[in-house]
């Protein structure tokens, strides 16, 4: 029999599952809606500003950034520009190596973002896919969510620190341990939502005129439950950073002379006494992104969930 797209539309939204499902209806009108909710949120607008600032720093930092990162100098735990014996050459001072904190701070955030970004993306892309399969698919089901749940009993930063151990210090090693300890989260939650989707009538009706599994996975369940997904990655975000800096903290992560800003933390710790200034920017900054990935991400749930806004 002949179908067409046009026999059965996909629901602009959905309800009914236990964990959390949302969808969410993403024309033209609907983002011009949602962007200036979420505008009206000054907390948000202003972490967004926030993270679009120290995006914006790590990707333009061979630019902004006043000196080489990797560099020595003189000019030993020089305090920053604004406290007694500061320079203006280094504003926010010099770490134990005379290295400039600023263009190091810079290039450790484009390292930090990077690592967040890509693990973020790796987990968040195979944990949904397994749980919309896990839905779709009720017989393979208890063999995907099993082994979630194993992966599960170990906390995210035990996982992501045995995995580290096992496949040895780099960027690459921290990303695939940071995704992997993402994916159990992820499969759950995109379970969830897909488990509500596949209540929903428009799925029946796909069936009954003869839509390909293909069709109903790519069509409709995907297209239903993608938002409420992003949602939960998008809090993950800093829930990854923050782990990812931790590993990198205890000497798990990048290899110096990199920069990356658990590690400028860990170099400073030293120091703490007597220039405490090496260790406490990169730890503030290390705060600033998680803090308004969290907030941002908290308020894009509130504006994206329907049952939220009911």
């Amino acid at each position: 029999m002949s179908v067409t797209s046009t026999n059965v539309s996909p629901a602009p939204e959905t309800s009914g599952s236990t964990e959390g499902d949302v969808s969410q209806d993403f024309t033209a009108p609907a983002r011009a809606h949602w962007l200036r909710r979420l505008m009206q949120d000054r907390a948000a607008s202003l972490a967004l500003l926030t993270l679009a600032l120290v995006i914006l720093g790590a990707i333009f930092a061979p630019i902004l950034a006043t000196h080489d990162p990797a560099s020595n100098s003189r000019s030993v735990m020089t305090p920053p520009a604004w406290m007694a014996m500061g320079k203006a050459e280094h504003w926010l001072g010099t770490d134990g190596q005379g290295r400039d904190i600023y263009s190091r701070l810079l290039y450790g955030a484009r390292l930090t973002l990077l690592i967040g970004f890509m693990a973020v993306g790796l987990g968040g892309f195979f944990g949904s896919l397994l749980g919309l399969l896990s839905a779709f698919n009720q017989k393979i089901d208890p063999w995907i969510m099993r082994t979630m749940d194993v992966l599960l009993s170990f906390p995210a930063i035990l996982l992501a620190l045995a995995l580290v151990a096992v496949m040895g210090q780099g960027i690459v090693p921290i990303v695939i341990a940071l995704g992997i300890s993402s994916i159990p989260d992820c499969a759950r939650v995109a379970r969830g939502i897909a488990i509500g989707v596949m209540k929903q009538e428009f799925i029946e009706a796909g069936r009954a005129v003869g839509l390909s599994n293909l069709q109903l996975f790519n069509r409709y369940l995907v297209r239903n439950a993608i938002s409420s997904i992003m949602i939960f990655i998008s809090l993950r975000f800093g829930q990854t950073i923050l782990i990812g800096a931790t590993l990198s903290f205890l000497g798990l992560g990048a290899r110096p002379p990199a920069s990356e800003l658990g590690m400028m933390a860990s170099q400073g710790r030293e120091f703490l006494l007597f220039a405490p200034h090496i260790a406490v920017i990169p730890s503030v900054l290390i705060f600033i992104i998680v803090l308004s990935a969290n907030v941002a991400g908290d308020a894009l749930r509130d504006v994206l969930d329907p049952r939220l806004q009911a």
